[in-house]
């Protein structure tokens, strides 16, 4: 074949692209009639991912095409109703940059200054879903946002994205030389702690509420640098002066999307519990007895102050498994036996980390 006949051959597959894509969207706009007023369905979406995934061949890798189908799921759900999703911080944010890859460019997006604005924006009901960072792989959780599923009544987790966190140094300067302080938030300058050490130890380090507040504070500073993402350096017309900054390579944050209805099981989903346990030698490790005793894989634990009285903790666990699978209600009735109280926070589809 000939440049000429690959193109006319390209022109035919492009052509039967966009009437399948008008067809899909007819189809969708017919099923969210019979959904209703459900515009988020993370099992059905989920299941659309793998089956595309499972029939991929290449030479579009796995990660294109999901990127590709998240976008066209996206579209078609904004032709009825755009979802609105509740995030932290302003645009160019990591959370801002979760949001959008789980949601799509069709998503209306309501930026929250505070973790807690997000929840409540779902609450409210002035947001469909929210998304607030949870973990991250080199600096544990974020423990404001374990504190607010105690605070805040009414909601659930449906659904985990895990991203992975890639920084630069921006700046309005043209090199490091010339820089004095450095922005960004406790989570990114703690990822960041190594490389700043090294090549700025006599920068003053500034704490922001948001990577995408440092970048805004960095351009207003000629001999200030902002830790942040490419987004932020695109909107705030920032130089790189470093990239990749991040001590370890594999540094990843696994974020929450919070809502209000329950997630049907996908077969590979994960579980978020709230327990207390009594105030009693070896309390803990009976309770935890619970998920040996019916193979229950415990993912993450993590304790937290309860909020109601000094000195006591509540304990977060995420764990493999959906609610609704016979093992997990054993074990949790087990685990009951053991504990003051338990508040199931959500079953979700469990993201790749990989």
């Amino acid at each position: 074949m000939d440049l000429e006949d690959i193109r006319k051959e390209i022109d035919q597959i492009d052509e039967k692209i966009v009437e399948l894509l008008s067809k899909r969207a007819e189809l969708a706009k017919k099923s969210a009639a019979i959904k209703g007023e459900k515009v988020f369905d993370p099992s059905r979406e989920e299941a659309v991912i793998q089956h595309i995934l499972a029939i991929n061949r290449g030479p579009i890798s796995d990660e294109q095409l999901t990127h590709i189908f998240r976008e066209i799921i996206s579209i078609c759900r904004g032709l009825e109703k755009p979802i609105r999703v509740a995030y932290w911080g302003p645009e160019g944010t990591f959370t801002h940059l979760a949001a959008l890859r789980r949601f799509g460019s069709s998503a209306r997006y309501i930026s929250c200054e505070r973790l807690e604005d997000v929840f409540e924006e779902v609450v409210q009901n002035r947001a469909d879903v929210g998304v607030v960072p949870v973990e991250n792989s080199t600096e544990g959780v974020v423990a404001r946002t374990l504190d607010l599923f105690q605070e805040i009544e009414g909601l659930k987790i449906c659904g985990e994205m895990v991203l992975p966190i890639h920084h630069l140094l921006l700046s309005l300067a043209d090199s490091l030389e010339r820089i004095k302080r450095v922005y960004s938030i406790p989570q990114a300058l703690g990822q960041c702690r190594r490389w700043l050490r090294e090549n700025l130890p006599n920068a003053e380090i500034i704490e922001t509420a948001t990577t995408a507040r440092a970048a805004q504070m960095c351009r207003e500073d000629p001999e200030g640098a902002a830790i942040g993402s490419e987004a932020a350096k695109e909107i705030y017309g920032l130089n790189v002066l470093a990239e990749g900054i991040e001590d370890l390579p594999g540094n990843s944050t696994r974020f929450l999307v919070i809502g209000k209805e329950e997630v049907p099981p996908t077969g590979k989903d994960k579980t978020t519990i709230i327990f207390a346990v009594k105030h009693k030698a070896g309390a803990l490790y009976r309770a935890l007895a619970a998920f040996d005793k019916y193979d229950v894989n415990l993912t993450m634990l993590e304790s937290r102050p309860s909020k109601r009285t000094s000195w006591e903790y509540v304990f977060f666990a995420d764990f493999q498994g959906h609610i609704q699978e016979e093992r997990v209600k054993k074990a949790l009735e087990k685990l009951s036996d053991e504990t003051l109280f338990i508040k199931v926070l959500g079953s979700y589809p469990e993201a790749d980390r990989n």
